[in-house]
């Protein structure tokens, strides 16, 4: 591991070793319901063993990348993010035994007075087996997300530390919202060095794993960071929102939303007068368990596709476009999402590649060293990254995206988002 100190890529191996351990959307928000300091202390101490093994396991597998891939200049540039986050995880200061012995006093022990949280099912998404090698010796780690914690006073220093771990963790944020284009760019570059149009599918389940990752680290940061802000400023705590959970996310007014920019998006990129019309069907009152800004953005790229398609079907001067509908059903597992357009649709000799990362019709983008937009803000349509990413936005909670279409007509998607919101993240 080239560039850093012996002694760093010791302790990166060493943390690498250990499991990582998955929560369930129902357990962060069981969690964060009306959180104590003391609550929160113990979600940093959680933070603080596992965001270190989650990046061990990540930069380590950018090192045993392919030569040609991990030399990259953007692939390097993410590395270093991961090994600087790392180090300031592993350097911030434990809890003092003060601290500790206060938290673990207003602790609930026993079975009678304890709030057991629902059990993790296993994520349909997690299908390869764990990968362990025999020659490590991988030890196992006592921690856990939850702890029932008495709303008794404890010390300030519990609050202090609550605050200054949440600016450690604001900051990793921060460093890290560059990561999907930043590697999007070092694909980029591997594939003008190798002269290829195409990536392998070793790198391909690379991607996949690389950025359900990081949508896990990024979902448990953001919500250890919303739920110390709500509890000291009390805002939204009465509301549907636990962290960056809405406990009553309201699909209609999401999906919604979602046309209300894509048609804007459309019209602006084709310099259209007549925008394609998108139809909604969808019961008033639907509500589920979710993250509303996930939702936004898988339904956004969705119907962004599908406008794109119709509008290159039928010209950007036609005087009428055919409506796209969305369709909206709820069962008692999953809510499904349906957007069905009549863009020509997919040869099947395609269907495979629209899941590749890189495929794309549009232009590939060249990015600035210095880009720092998060994925929901960078230009991704350029990177072909739309479908793919919103694949594993939909898996990370237990849910999937499909699509079925009709060459010479058009393309069904179907976006089957869990509502039981119980399985576990998919972790590799």
């Amino acid at each position: 591991m080239s560039g850093i100190s012996r002694e760093l890529a010791s302790r990166i191996a060493h943390f690498a070793r250990f499991p990582q351990t998955g929560v369930s959307l129902r357990q962060m928000v069981e969690f964060g319901q009306n959180p104590s300091q003391g609550t929160l202390l113990r979600g940093a101490q959680f933070l603080h063993d596992e965001l270190p093994i989650r990046l061990a396991h990540r930069v380590v597998e950018l090192d045993s990348l392919p030569e040609n891939l991990n030399q990259m200049p953007s692939v390097l540039r993410v590395k270093r993010m991961y090994i600087d986050s790392f180090n300031e995880l592993i350097n911030f200061p434990k809890a003092s035994e003060r601290i500790r012995e206060a938290v673990k006093e207003a602790t609930v022990q026993g079975t009678g007075d304890q709030r057991h949280l629902p059990g993790n099912q296993h994520n349909p998404a997690y299908q390869e087996s764990p990968r362990i090698s025999s020659s490590h010796w991988i030890p196992s780690i006592q921690h856990r997300y939850h702890y029932e914690v008495k709303p008794t006073e404890l010390p300030v220093e519990v609050s202090e530390y609550n605050r200054s771990f949440v600016q450690t963790l604001e900051k990793i944020k921060r460093r890290h919202d560059p990561v999907v284009t930043t590697l999007a760019q070092g694909v980029v570059e591997y594939k003008q060095r190798m002269k290829t149009r195409k990536i392998d599918n070793h790198v391909q389940h690379f991607l996949d794993r690389f950025y359900l990752s990081r949508i896990g680290i990024r979902m448990l940061i953001g919500q250890q960071i919303e739920l110390n802000q709500h509890q000291q400023q009390r805002q939204r705590q009465q509301g549907d929102y636990v962290g960056v959970i809405c406990t009553h996310t309201r699909v209609k007014e999401v999906v919604q939303e979602a046309i209300d920019n894509a048609r804007f998006i459309c019209g602006d990129y084709y310099m259209l007068m007549n925008v394609p019309e998108i139809e909604l069907h969808c019961p008033r009152e639907l509500e589920f368990m979710y993250v509303p800004s996930h939702l936004h953005h898988m339904v956004f790229e969705l119907l962004k596709n599908s406008l794109r398609a119709v509008v290159e079907l039928c010209g950007d001067e036609a005087d009428h476009y055919p409506t796209i509908k969305v369709i909206v059903a709820e069962g008692n597992e999953d809510i499904t999402i349906k957007v069905s357009d009549e863009g020509g649709g997919i040869p099947r000799s395609a269907m495979e590649q629209v899941w590749t990362y890189m495929y794309t019709t549009a232009q590939t983008p060249m990015l600035d060293p210095e880009f720092d937009k998060s994925d929901f803000k960078a230009p991704l349509a350029g990177f072909g990254y739309g479908l793919p990413l919103s694949r594993l936005y939909a898996r990370y909670f237990g849910g999937d995206l499909k699509l079925i279409s009709m060459e010479g007509y058009g393309t069904d998607a179907y976006l089957h988002l869990s509502r039981l919101s119980d399985n576990e993240e998919p972790l590799a």
